[in-house]
């Protein structure tokens, strides 16, 4: 199985996850070009991302970074650490809190527990397994909060 998994470069089947598991992400600092590309990509343009001086003049002192840009940024940093690269089938659901700014700038990080683990699905090779996110900027702030629903291989098919 280790093998297999080795060579393929395989993350974990859903039977392997624990609820109450935690995992750490690498961190990531969000850059003026990160913020600005993704006002270009979505078409959200507001001053409070893409203009200093506007920025600088409301509560936050500074431009923050768009609240869905950090929930990607979020979930991109959970794959780098590949638990389901090659075991997961479809996002089905999520949910998210926007807590507090994160500045261009800041560098960020994912505190991640498993929150549940569901075999009942329609296929019984599959099941659901729900990931909480806590994304913290180097502060230790916890900045956004939510969880994840991904549809997951239930076990190994080779074996």
């Amino acid at each position: 199985k280790n093998n297999i998994r080795e060579v393929l470069n395989i993350g974990m089947y859903g039977e392997e996850y624990v609820v109450g598991t935690k995992f750490l992400t690498p961190s990531r600092t969000i850059t003026e070009g990160d913020v600005m590309l993704f006002a270009g990509m979505t078409g959200d343009n507001n001053p409070l991302h893409t203009d200093a001086d506007f920025g600088n003049k409301t509560q936050f002192g500074s431009r923050i970074a768009h609240g869905m840009l950090v929930s990607s940024v979020a979930v991109g940093l959970f794959c780098r650490t590949q638990k389901m690269d090659g075991t997961a089938v479809a996002a089905l659901d999520t949910k998210w809190k926007y807590l507090a700014p994160v500045l261009v700038g800041d560098t960020i990080h994912c505190e991640m527990e498993v929150g549940n683990v569901k075999r009942s699905t329609s296929k019984p090779e599959r099941c659901v397994v729900t990931m909480v996110y806590r994304v913290l900027n180097s502060d230790g702030k916890l900045c956004q909060e939510g969880e994840m629903s991904t549809m997951l291989w239930w076990s190994n098919p080779l074996e």
